[in-house]
């Protein structure tokens, strides 16, 4: 619910995005500015910060992405995330509750499952919007792309969790040809995003593990998910723009497969019960660029001022050496007060 906003909201930002500040960013560098970054946000914080996107035109390709890019612009980001097309892996029926199984909706269990799953092809979809989008990007604003899901979060949903698990143990050559069908079209699905300028960079969004350690041993990580992640980072430096992984979860033992071995120029996503952004920054600043951070909990929990504080000493903490992008730990869902949201940003705006 929306209470008094006004000390931390005074309308849109005035001057125009500069994606050469996030770039900085991600290079390790000082940006001009405090800089912000945020995978998603929920619709009622995006209508809140920009009610004028009702009267946009509505085509088949700009259609509801309207509201998300003015959002991000009238906050103060130099981009806007989008899905790059309508692509994505068909799974099976799931019946949503408040949780869902990691075994729901699974498709494949062996060999003729795997032959018969409808394998989709990037090629056949409709990626116009990212075209025509052009014309509506503010100044030096970029689209950053990220995908249906990830590499092995898609191999989840297709197998079961427990299914992986059960095949990694019975039937290794069916797990492979499993992620290497999803990376290929990964990796198709993100050359085709980045044929386009108005693409600034791209993001692997991809969970890869939970509170204490990866969802696959490190030497399944590293057999498996690392070398797809690796060829869809390296064709996104071959084409000259950026690659952040959005990954949840603890990846201590991934960290240096992620900077050294996969390329990342950035990593998003941080739990205080984890590794609180203030030590992530201090650990891995001179190697990888940390975006966001601010923890969901806290972000939900605590009042404005303790979110504006906390993230005044965040940008106060990298402004000597840059690498440091504000935001949230993961995204702004929907049960994070909003005043809690615009403290944050407010703070970069100060």
């Amino acid at each position: 619910m929306i209470t008094d906003i006004s000390k931390w909201w005074q309308g849109p930002v005035k001057r125009e995005p500069d994606f050469e500040n996030l770039l900085k960013v991600l290079r390790r560098q000082k940006p001009s500015r405090s800089t912000l970054f945020e995978f998603a946000m929920n619709a009622r914080i995006q209508c809140m910060l920009a009610p004028e996107a009702k009267d946009w035109p509505q085509t088949k390709q700009y259609g509801t992405n309207a509201l998300t890019l003015m959002a991000y612009r009238n906050a103060g980001y130099d981009y806007v995330t989008l899905h790059g097309s309508d692509f994505y892996f068909p799974i099976g029926q799931i019946d949503h509750r408040q949780t869902i199984s990691l075994n729901a909706g699974a498709m494949i269990s062996d060999w003729p499952s795997f032959e018969a799953y409808p394998w989709p092809d990037p090629q056949q979809f409709d990626y116009d919007k990212l075209d025509e989008l052009r014309s509506y990007l503010f100044g030096n604003m970029k689209i950053i792309v990220f995908g249906p899901y990830g590499l092995l979060e898609t191999a989840i949903q297709l197998i079961g969790f427990e299914n992986v698990c059960y095949m990694l143990a019975d039937n290794r050559t069916l797990a492979q040809a499993v992620f290497d069908a999803i990376g290929s079209r990964l990796l198709k699905y993100y050359e085709i995003c980045l044929e386009y300028d108005t693409v600034g960079a791209i993001i692997g969004n991809d969970d890869w593990g939970f509170k204490t350690q990866t969802m696959l041993s490190a030497a399944d990580m590293r057999k498996y998910v690392v070398p797809w992640h690796k060829k869809i980072v390296a064709m996104a430096h071959a084409k000259g723009r950026p690659a952040i992984l959005h990954s949840c979860g603890n990846l201590s033992c991934m960290m240096d497969d992620i900077i050294n071995e996969i390329g990342y120029d950035g990593k998003h996503s941080f739990e205080d019960g984890i590794l609180p952004v203030e030590q992530a920054y201090d650990t891995y600043h001179d190697r990888i660029a940390i975006l966001g951070g601010l923890d969901i909990d806290f972000m939900a929990n605590g009042t404005p001022e303790m979110v504006f504080h906390r993230a005044r000493k965040m940008l106060a903490r990298s402004i000597e050496h840059g690498a440091y992008a504000l935001g949230t730990g993961n995204s702004v869902p929907d049960y994070i007060p909003d005043e809690n949201y615009l403290a944050m940003i407010a703070a970069a705006r100060e």
